[in-house]
C-alpha cells in the first residue's frame, strides 16, 4: 500500500500511484485501488479531472448536480472544476485508472462531512 498526500494534507491510501507527466497546469497520474479503497470526496477550483479506466471498474459519485457514473475498461468521464466527487472501486478486483488533470492551477479541496 502507498499513502499519497495532496494539498491541504489530505492523505489517501492506494495500492499504487505513478506520476506519468507533470507540467505547469497539467498532470497525468495512474492510480490502482483495491476493492476496499476509494478516493474521498474532494473538488478542484481550477482544473477538471478526466478518468480513464485501464483495468477493473470504478464508480464516480459526483455532486452539483448529483450523478453516479460507473466506468469499466477503456471508458472515460470528465469531472469539471468545482464539482465535488468521490472515486470508488466498484469491482471485485483492483482497479487501475488514469487521471488527467488540467489545464490550470492544481489544487485539491477535501470535503469535510
Amino acid at each position: 500500500m502507498v499513502d499519497i498526500s495532496f494539498d491541504q494534507g489530505q492523505g489517501i491510501e492506494v495500492e499504487r500511484c505513478v506520476m506519468h507527466a507533470e507540467r505547469e497546469g497539467f498532470r497525468i497520474s495512474e492510480l490502482q485501488i483495491s476493492p476496499s479503497q476509494n478516493i474521498p470526496w474532494h473538488y478542484h477550483n481550477h482544473i477538471s479531472d478526466t478518468f480513464y479506466v485501464l483495468e477493473g471498474e470504478i464508480t464516480l459519485y459526483i455532486r452539483d448536480p448529483k450523478q453516479s457514473i460507473r466506468l469499466g475498461q477503456s471508458e472515460s468521464f470528465k469531472v469539471d472544476a468545482k464539482r465535488p466527487h468521490l472515486v470508488r472501486n466498484s469491482g471485485s478486483t483492483s482497479a487501475t485508472f488514469l487521471v488527467l488533470q488540467g489545464v490550470g492551477e492544481y489544487d485539491n479541496v477535501p470535503l469535510i462531512k
